[in-house]
């Protein structure tokens, strides 16, 4: 019984140390005089081709983090291009209401408001006419909003110049004064 516990023994620890390699089986069997039985372990499984369920709810995580940076990315482009949009049709409008006080002339201090028309029903505006402390010199600002919310989208201030009144009427030359009178009332 003691050569068996012996024997066991060696045999385990060839099987653990000198490993399966046949000549060192034979090597063990001819040392010790025994046969080699080596050791039973438990069936090894055999490993799985694919993935496992925690690798998939992994990616699939990774995966819709990406997809929410991607949409939230376009989303802001999209909004943005939008804003520029409005700032550039609401600083057109504003340069056109102001050539449109300048060309009309005959400057009168006060506030005026209106739409932008049919085609820019999201604006309105507004244009204030202020003296500048010198005779003839006017301050304009023109003023474009959201029709919804009155925000100001846009805003332009410039100085605008008209010749004062009574120095219109000290002109040398008659016919020149008299013609500007019938632009001015629209008569001809």
């Amino acid at each position: 019984m003691l050569m068996d516990t012996i024997g066991r023994k060696l045999r385990w620890c060839a099987d653990s140390l000198v490993g399966r390699n046949a000549r060192n089986v034979r090597a063990f069997e001819s040392f010790t005089g025994c046969a080699f039985v080596p050791h039973r372990s438990a069936p090894e499984r055999p490993l799985a081709a694919g993935f496992s369920l925690v690798e998939i709810m992994v990616a699939v995580v990774v995966l819709g983090i990406a997809l929410i940076g991607m949409v939230q990315g376009v989303t802001t482009a999209l909004s943005s291009s939008k804003e520029s949009e409005l700032q550039t049709v609401a600083a057109l409008f504003a340069a056109g209401q102001v050539e449109t006080i300048r060309a009309e002339g005959d400057l009168r201090d006060g506030t005026t408001e209106g739409d932008c028309g049919e085609g820019l029903a999201l604006y309105r505006w507004r244009q204030t006419i202020a003296a500048a402390g010198i005779d003839g010199l006017h301050e304009a600002a023109v003023v474009v909003e959201n029709a919804k919310s009155g925000k100001a989208i846009y805003e332009v201030k410039t100085l605008l110049f008209e010749v004062p009144d009574d120095s219109r009427g000290k002109s040398s030359n008659p016919k020149r004064d008299k013609d500007s009178q019938r632009r001015r009332t629209g008569a001809r």
